[in-house]
């Protein structure tokens, strides 16, 4: 029989909210050796992605975005916009500010393989899984796919 989503998930994986300080969120990564974390709203429902790929900009910083004068104008080579978005994550002081948005999200009774398809075209680390009602219930990470890989 195929395994599922709920077969291999982390239950009850750790969450934050848009308002947790970046420095707490850190510290939880670090602690728990995970790298990444689901972020939920007041009525719990999943707003964002904190993850490692996110925090690296509080790190390294981020390089204005190549342009030229041409006429008096300014012509970027690159879209400002990205910049901007580099720019805010890298001088975040909350989750909210820094986390990857409207993540993708997998209920438990979809099989494993389905997952793993979602995991590689979409190219995420992570999956929230939801409950009926949008609840966060568990996480499912490239790690258990292959821990279950492993298994079989």
């Amino acid at each position: 029989m195929p395994k599922t989503v709920a077969d291999v998930m982390s239950r009850n994986p750790i969450l934050v909210r848009p308002e947790t300080p970046l420095k707490e969120a850190i510290q939880i990564l670090a602690d728990k050796r995970i790298s990444g974390l689901p972020v939920i709203d007041d009525t719990g429902k999943v707003v964002g992605i904190i993850s490692e790929t996110d925090l690296m900009w509080q790190e390294t910083g981020v390089t204005p975005p190549a342009y030229i004068m041409f006429l008096d104008s300014v012509i970027f080579l690159k879209n400002p916009a990205t910049y901007e978005r580099d720019l805010h994550k890298a001088l975040g002081q909350t989750v909210g500010e820094v986390m990857s948005k409207t993540p993708i999200t997998i209920t438990p009774d979809k099989a494993l393989k389905e997952a793993a398809k979602i995991i590689q075209e979409y190219k995420v680390h992570r999956l929230p899984v939801l409950d009926s009602t949008g609840q966060v219930i568990g996480i499912l990470t490239r790690g258990d796919i292959i821990r279950a890989m492993a298994t079989e």
